[in-house]
Formats: C-alpha cells, sequence, structure tokens
C-alpha cells in the first residue's frame, strides 16, 4: 500500500556523510570482556564513517545467516535497533509463517535498485520473479510509492540479497529481491541499520505483513442482462463501486469457501489504503462476473440523451419502481461530478409532486377549487411564469399548468410547518442516508419553520430545497409503485425503508394528476405517444448566476420512472423532457 513517501526505509542509502555524531541517537548497550572494566556497560554507537566492503558482506551474512535459521535474537543482535528488529523479525515469522525461508546475500545494491523495488517512480518495479526469470505464480505488482527522499544518516553500504519462502500445502515459492543497508558502529563492528523495508522493500513503518484471505477478484463488469457493461458515464466509476459494494456486503459475504490466501501488506490506521498483495499462496476461486442493476440498452439511451444536450451540462437516472434498482443514469460532461447522484440543485415545479402528496394528505383533492392567483399571498410576493390568473382552478388543474401561487397559498392554508419535511421523509426515504452503491447526495427538503417566505418557496422547489435526478426519479417512482425502494446499483444491497408507504388513495390521485399533465398540461407535446399507463411533472428552477433557469423533468411509465435536469435548459419541456422521453421511448412497455 503506497500511500506517501516511504521514511526511514534504508537509512544507510546515504549520498554525503554527515557530521560525527549526527547519528547519536542510535545508541546501542554493549558488554566488555576486560574483567577489570566497571560493571556498567558502555553504549555502541553508530558512527559516520563507513564499514569496508568486507565489513558489509560479513554484517549482511552473519544477519541473514541468523534470520533464514529462525535465531532471531542473534539476528536482531547484529542490527542498530535489536528492540524494533526483534519485534519486526519476530511479526514476519508468526503472521507470514513459512515452512522454509533462504536467505543469500546479493552483493552491493544501487538506490536506483532499491528505488525500482519499492515501486517509486524513479524506477517501476517488475514482478518477483523465480529462479528461471519468471514472475513467481500469484505475484503481482504493488502499488507505486514516492521515491524515499535522502535520509539523516551516516554513510552506509546498500547490500541486496535474495529471499526465498515457502510454504506448507503447495509447491509454490515466493522469491523477492531484499535490500538492507550495513553501518559502522563504535566498537568497529558492522550492524544491519534496522527499518521496516528489510522485511520487504515495499513494508513502510506503521503497516503489517502478514498471511490473509484473498477474496476473489470481480470478475466481467455485467448489466442486469448478463451483457458486458457500456456506458462513458458508469465505466469511470466501476472501481469505486466495486469496494463501496464489497464494503456494504461484507457482513452478508462470510462464506470464504471462494477466497485463497496470500502474503498482504495492510495499515489498519488508514482507511483508505488498499491492501497490497505480494504474494499467492492459495489462487481464490475464479471470480464471479459483477452483476449490475443498468440496462445497458436503456444506458445507451441515456447516454445519448445527454450527449444530444450539444455542450449543456445536465445528468438523467432511470429507476425500476417496483425494485428502486437504478437501470440507467448519465451526465453531460461524462468526467467530473457524478452530478445524477451527486447534484445540489433546486428542482423547481418536480418537487409539487412532493407538495401535492402533503396536500392531498391533508384533505385537500384534486377537485378541490384552489385558485391560481398572479402572486402569491407570502410576504415576499411570488409570481408564476405565465401572466393570467385562473381564479376558477382545481388542485389537479393548477398541477397541470404548474401554478406556483396555488401551490405556495394552498400550502400556507393547509401546512403545518415541517410538513414538507416530514413527508419528504416519512414516504419518500428523504434523508435516510442511502447506500446505492456509489458516493450520493440523498436530498434535502429542510424545515422552514413558521417563516412564510421559506414555506413558500419550498412548496415550488426553490428556496433551500436541494436534489438530485436521483432523488426525484426515486419519488417518481414511489408514486407509480406506492411504496419507496431506495434506490440501489447492485441487486444485493440493502435498502432503506421510509417510515411509511404512500396510501393507495394518496398514490391514485397522484397518478391521475400526473396523467392528466402528460395528457393534457405542460408536459403534453413531449408525452406525446407514450401517455399510456404514464404520467409526468416539468419543472425548471431559478439558481444563482445562470440567466436562463435550469430545466427539470419527471415521467413515468409501466415499470419505469425517468428525472433528468439540464443546466441553464430553460423550461422542462425545452431540454430536460426531451431527454426523459427518449428513455421511456428506447425501454418500450416494460
Amino acid at each position: 500500500m503506497r500511500n506517501g513517501a516511504k521514511t526511514g526505509l534504508i537509512t544507510g542509502v546515504a549520498v554525503a556523510v554527515l557530521a560525527a555524531g549526527g547519528y547519536g541517537a542510535y545508541s546501542l548497550v554493549g558488554g566488555s570482556d576486560d574483567k577489570d572494566a566497571p560493571a556498567a556497560k558502555k553504549a555502541r554507537t553508530v558512527v559516520a564513517e563507513p564499514p569496508s566492503a568486507e565489513q558489509a558482506a560479513a554484517g549482511t551474512k552473519d544477519f541473514l545467516d541468523a534470520w533464514a535459521a529462525g535465531d532471531l535474537a542473534k539476528a536482531a543482535s547484529l542490527t542498530d535497533d535489536p528492540a524494533g528488529a526483534t519485534t519486526a523479525l519476530t511479526g514476519f515469522r508468526d503472521q507470514v509463517k513459512p515452512s522454509g525461508l533462504t536467505l543469500a546475500p546479493a552483493g552491493p545494491a544501487t538506490p536506483a535498485a532499491f528505488a525500482a523495488a519499492t515501486g517509486s517512480p524513479s524506477a517501476a518495479p517488475k514482478p518477483p520473479a523465480t529462479a528461471s526469470g519468471a514472475p513467481t505464480p500469484g505475484a503481482t505488482d504493488s502499488p507505486s510509492a514516492t521515491a524515499p527522499a535522502t535520509p539523516a544518516a551516516p554513510a552506509g553500504v546498500l547490500m541486496g540479497f535474495k529471499a526465498r519462502a515457502e510454504f506448507e500445502g503447495t509447491n509454490r515459492v515466493w522469491d523477492y529481491s531484499g535490500f538492507l543497508s550495513v553501518v559502522k558502529m563504535s566498537d568497529n563492528t558492522p550492524a544491519v541499520h534496522w527499518a521496516p523495508s528489510v522485511i520487504h522493500p515495499h513494508l513502510a513503518p506503521g503497516e503489517t505483513i502478514g498471511v490473509q484471505p484473498l477474496p476473489p477478484i470481480a470478475g466481467n463488469v455485467v448489466d442486469r442482462n448478463n451483457k458486458p457493461l457500456t456506458g462513458a458515464s458508469i465505466t469511470p466509476l466501476i472501481p469505486t463501486l466495486q469496494a463501496k459494494v464489497a464494503k456494504l456486503l461484507a457482513d452478508q459475504n462470510k462464506d470464504q469457501s471462494d477466497n485463497g490466501t496470500g502474503v498482504v501488506i495492510t495499515n489498519a490506521a488508514d482507511q483508505n489504503s488498499v491492501p497490497d498483495r505480494l504474494f499467492t499462496i492459495v489462487d481464490p476461486k475464479p471470480p464471479k462476473p459483477f452483476k449490475l442493476t443498468i440496462d445497458n440498452t436503456l444506458q445507451a439511451a441515456a447516454e445519448k440523451a445527454m450527449t444530444d444536450l450539444g455542450g449543456k451540462k445536465g445528468s438523467i437516472v432511470a429507476i425500476e419502481p417496483s425494485t428502486g434498482q437504478v437501470l440507467a443514469f448519465a451526465n453531460a460532461p461524462v468526467t467530473g461530478l457524478n452530478r445524477a447522484f451527486q447534484g445540489q440543485l433546486a428542482p423547481g415545479s418536480t418537487l409539487k409532486i412532493l407538495t401535492s402528496t402533503a396536500l392531498l394528505e391533508a384533505g385537500v383533492n384534486p377537485d378541490t377549487p384552489v385558485a391560481c392567483p398572479t402572486l402569491s399571498s407570502n410576504p415576499k410576493k411570488i409570481p408564476n411564469s405565465f401572466p393570467d390568473a385562473y381564479p376558477n382552478n382545481t388542485l389537479q388543474q393548477d398541477f397541470m399548468i404548474s401554478c406556483n401561487t396555488a401551490f405556495i397559498d394552498q400550502g400556507l392554508a393547509s401546512l403545518k410547518p415541517g410538513a414538507l419535511t416530514t413527508t419528504a421523509k416519512d414516504v419518500y426515504g428523504i434523508g435516510l442516508n442511502w447506500q446505492t452503491g456509489l458516493p450520493s447526495f440523498d436530498a434535502v427538503v429542510p424545515d422552514a419553520g413558521t417563516n412564510k417566505d421559506e414555506q413558500a418557496m419550498q412548496s415550488i422547489g426553490q428556496g433551500k430545497v436541494q436534489m438530485n435526478p436521483l432523488a426525484i426519479a426515486s419519488i417518481t417512482a414511489t408514486v407509480q409503485s406506492g411504496s419507496f425502494k431506495q434506490p440501489i446499483l447492485v441487486a444485493e444491497l440493502p435498502q432503506q425503508k421510509a417510515p411509511r408507504d404512500l396510501g393507495p388513495d394518496v398514490a391514485g390521485k397522484l397518478r391521475q394528476m400526473m396523467a392528466a399533465t402528460a395528457v393534457g398540461g405542460t408536459a403534453k407535446d413531449v408525452m406525446a405517444g407514450i401517455s399510456d399507463n404514464a404520467g409526468a411533472k416539468t419543472g425548471s428552477a431559478e439558481a444563482t448566476g445562470i440567466a436562463t433557469t435550469n430545466s427539470w423533468f419527471t415521467a413515468y411509465r409501466g415499470n419505469l420512472a425517468v428525472a433528468s435536469e439540464v443546466e441553464g435548459g430553460g423550461h422542462g419541456v425545452d431540454a430536460a423532457g426531451p431527454a426523459v422521453a427518449s428513455i421511456i421511448k428506447a425501454a418500450g412497455n416494460r
């Protein structure tokens, strides 16, 4: 696991000789053969002068012979840090558990060779090789580390060695090249300068090495129909998705019968580090395909819909209402923020689905008279996107033409403070910390309290409300199915449950209102030809720094719910609507 500069690796790789005494912290206590000497032991210290070539060779051989023979106390005593060496060598014996260990000196080494072995950019590492020069079965390259900095140490002699470890139950052997630095002590004896990398060049301070289970590496990524996954918006996110899913399903996947075993370096203190697989002792079973809920046909349609925006930023999500499974999502541009899941935008009038839910549950009906004046009644007057007033409208007619003032005034009259926040969470699962498989922003409908202006803005999807197409598509899917199914990208993922379902009476009335909008309201032109068992809602949202409103559109037909947003796209039917319609048409009669 290479997360940063490797410090204290082989500090004898020094390019300059430091002044005498610069290494005084490295002192050892040694005995005396002089019978007349005081009983107190005198300290051995590392000196600035490097050992001779003969001393370096002898110090290397004696250390390696003791280590290979299992005499760890002797091996540790031949270093400049016996306590640290004892701990590390014992850990290697007890955690790696080789049944046999052969260590042979390889003569003087170069800093470049050591840099290559650590995986530094200065020289790329090669797979560990067998005696024949071929890669060891199961050996893999390790993630790279930055080149070690010039150590603050006395001059030492860098030496190489060859290591071979054998293991019970397999004829595989682990061959790798090791490195150590030999320094000179004040008693004119050589000592191995101790560093974790003496054990293995990849091992850094704070890391541990040992034999661990190796789960199968994820196999080919396939869609819900077992076809190789395609899609420019999703393929770059696969590594993140696989890692997150593995964590989410860890408790479910306790059966380790498919695992192999191998030598691995880990860092328990760094949750973001990636385990470094050094050697495979027993192969895991062949990997199973990594199957997503994505439908390649719909994914292709979603990608095309975003490409057709002509350079505008946008995103789209399609969900299967009966399961919550995400069938497609795409972003424009395809790189950068996954705005389909992580966008934090005001959704405009698409949120009137939520406001209608609260109103219907409060006793207002689709045929209840709800006037549509030119200005709202809250202190900061809000207009509609059209100039005329419709004093004789019903709630359903207001929904069909997306009358802001009607929803504001009726919301202020019929809903208690916090009603939208409560309904969003209890019915639509907003704020329940969704685990979709990818990082997501799970939408916010904050409690506006008694602030009538903020209540007014929230009722039409403005103010502090923040959504993305994933959230709006989920709201629409809940209307279609009658109950919240948390969106997921892998079928086995756990799904949060909303406190309650959408009652059948309210769900039926919402579908009635959305169907009327698809047939004769603001969505009729976009939904022409796809209105059977379908419903829709348009939206446009003002945003700071954007002259033209953001375009929003959401719709369902059969077992499919889709939502899209287009930055600066104008009215819902101008940009987001055609994108949604293209997905519905591509799906056919699901």
